[in-house]
């Protein structure tokens, strides 16, 4: 039975399994919400079928014997005004390939999982390594023999699995697959809230991605988009006629991407979001939501000197605390970039309910300082410690993602300083860097192998680059570095404990050289950072209750491409003193015992 008082409240989180269209035993039952409309018409094979007002009138409905899966369909919407719109629906389970827009009907409830294992012990990963490959589907691997069309998405499973665990990702995060009609906006300006991009396939062909993930013990966040959809006419925007999901005022229902921003402090809104977010993870086994653009949920217009959105702020809380009920193990990510506090707090103790916070501090001062000369790193230098002032005050996840990789700011690996050859030894150590700070780690696809041409969503990576000995080589470095990060637990398991990390030496400013240690209950790893140019000898530094050292992991072995063998000893541990010397733009992670 619909719950429509939850509806209209903002309650519900399941508003899907009764609203759109439905199959039953020998047809299809259509439900919409569009309470400022004269009326509506469902068009389908040919057909226009009016629509029965039900409940308050606000709602309509209709059954219709012998429409079958795969058909498709819209509704004509009539306004006051005796105008007439075609629409999707807002709840629909798929829609056509753009530039064509009605809505696809779908099967919801045909297809049986086999991740039950996974699904019983999934976490939030709070005290377990978490490394995120963040992929676009669309752009990722094409089919070169099908002269560069997509991949299915099941057709993906069996590629970017075997991708995957080679590299030593064990989570992959999905650039947003909600309907969307130009590929330029990469997902974040939705028309189908509930509709898997027709891009790659069916809902079932994505469910099959999926379980198989799951199955090879993989996890999957999708990227949500909670603040603002597509202006496109088909599909939210004046949906019965009136500003029915964005804001009347062009003062706060226009974001800064064109786009509408959704009403927040609506009720009816508030459960289309939260169910359409519950769907995903319910329907899909989605293991968590990477939500974007949580700073316009915070402050209106995302500036912080308009003030709190308090209806937005509130939607968020419930929202989140819901979807941690209904989903354990869920992991609920946040993009924002404010300072507004508590945002990974729990909710019953006044924060917004995210498991993390993209640490976009961290990341900006660690580009700026791997971009800048290594003459003036001096005076740089505290640009790699100050993350650590402030990091207690949430759990933060460190991104090096696509907003990182376009638009003119260059990839990750020609951001470092110097000629082509320098970057390399350069990155290297900067992944080091990145793997021993606290924090989750998410990377984006084609950094992993040196990718040189900023992301372009209509292309596939240059995979061709692996053919060349210095990029083949830092896929190897990158590869072993993240084994590393998932075998050993002091880089993860005390993350967000106190005693997890220290600095073993972060005042040698002329020599650029940093010094960590990182624990865990029966661990001890320390890394230590040249990230001058010049050769640094001798250099000791003290660790407390060390016998023994072993060497983890130095980038510049030379099957990273670097100049030393792996039988160089370069570090030496006399009386507790560890003596190091390291050649231009290296690091060394080491074991302590």
């Amino acid at each position: 039975m619909p719950d429509f008082y939850g509806f209209y409240t903002g309650k519900t989180l399941d508003a899907y399994e009764w609203m759109g269209a439905h199959l039953m035993q020998s047809g299809v039952k259509f439900s919409t919400f569009a309470p400022n409309a004269r009326g509506v018409v469902l068009l389908w094979n040919g057909q226009e079928i009016p629509m029965n007002k039900i409940h308050d009138g606000n709602f309509y409905e209709v059954y219709v014997e012998g429409a079958k899966e795969g058909e498709c369909y819209e509704y004509r919407i009539y306004g006051k005004n005796g105008s007439a719109t075609d629409h999707c629906d807002p709840y629909g389970f798929g829609m056509q390939l753009r530039p064509d827009h009605q809505s696809v009907i779908r099967n919801l409830y045909d297809y049986q999982f086999q991740d039950d294992t996974w699904m019983d012990t999934r976490n939030d990963r709070k005290g377990e390594p978490l490394n995120i490959y963040e992929l676009h589907i669309g752009s990722w691997k094409r089919k070169i023999e099908e002269n560069y069309e997509w991949y299915r998405y099941d057709e993906l499973a069996e590629p970017l699995i075997t991708y995957l665990k080679e590299t030593g990702y064990n989570y992959v995060e999905f650039l947003p697959i909600s309907e969307h009609p130009c590929d330029e906006s990469w997902g974040y300006q939705n028309t189908g809230f509930f509709a898997p991009t027709s891009r790659y396939g069916t809902l079932n062909e994505l469910k099959i991605l999926i379980d198989r993930l799951h199955q090879n013990n993989i996890g999957v966040i999708l990227d949500f988009v909670p603040v603002h959809f597509a202006i496109d006419d088909y599909s939210l925007t004046k949906y019965d006629g009136s500003c029915l999901y964005e804001y009347p005022s062009k003062d706060v229902g226009v974001s800064e991407w064109g786009s509408h921003n959704f009403m927040h402090s609506r009720g009816e809104v508030r459960s289309f979001l939260q169910s359409a977010a519950n769907y995903w993870m319910k329907e899909f086994h989605f293991d968590g939501l990477r939500m974007d653009a949580i700073s316009r949920i915070i402050y209106w217009q995302g500036d912080e000197h308009r003030g709190v959105n308090g209806n937005a702020v509130e939607f968020i809380r419930f929202m989140n605390q819901e979807l941690k009920r209904l989903n354990p193990g869920c992991i609920l990510v946040a993009e924002d970039s404010t300072n507004f506090p508590n945002v990974t707090k729990p909710v019953c103790e006044g924060g917004l309910g995210f498991d993390y916070k993209w640490d976009m501090g961290w990341m900006h001062d660690t580009l700026e300082y791997f971009q800048s000369n290594p003459q003036d790193r001096s005076e740089k230098y505290h640009k790699l410690t100050f993350s650590m002032h402030y990091f207690r005050n949430e759990n933060f996840l460190l991104p090096l993602s696509h907003d990182e990789v376009v638009h003119g700011k260059a990839t990750i690996l020609q951001k470092m300083n110097g000629q082509y050859e320098d970057k390399f030894p350069q990155a290297r150590a900067m992944y080091l860097y990145m793997m021993i700070h606290p924090g989750k780690k998410l990377n984006f696809m084609g950094n992993e192998i040196g990718q040189l041409r900023e992301w372009d969503e209509k292309r596939e990576q240059d995979w061709d680059l692996r053919k060349y000995p210095i990029h083949d080589s830092f896929y190897r470095f990158m590869k072993e570095l993240n084994h590393a990060y998932l075998e050993h637990p002091a880089l993860s398991s005390w993350d967000y404990l106190e005693e997890g990390f220290s600095w073993l030496d972060c005042h040698q400013e002329s020599r650029r050289i940093y010094a960590i240690l990182r624990r865990s209950k029966d661990e001890k790893l320390a890394a230590i950072f040249n990230f001058s140019d010049q050769i640094q000898n001798d250099y000791e530094v003290e660790i407390e209750e060390a016998e023994q050292v072993k060497m983890l992991v130095y980038s510049d072995w030379n099957r990273f491409g670097g100049d030393s063998t792996e039988n160089l000893e370069i570090c030496t541990l006399k009386n507790g003193v560890l003596n190091c010397t390291l050649n231009p733009f290296s690091a060394v992670l080491l074991e302590i015992k």
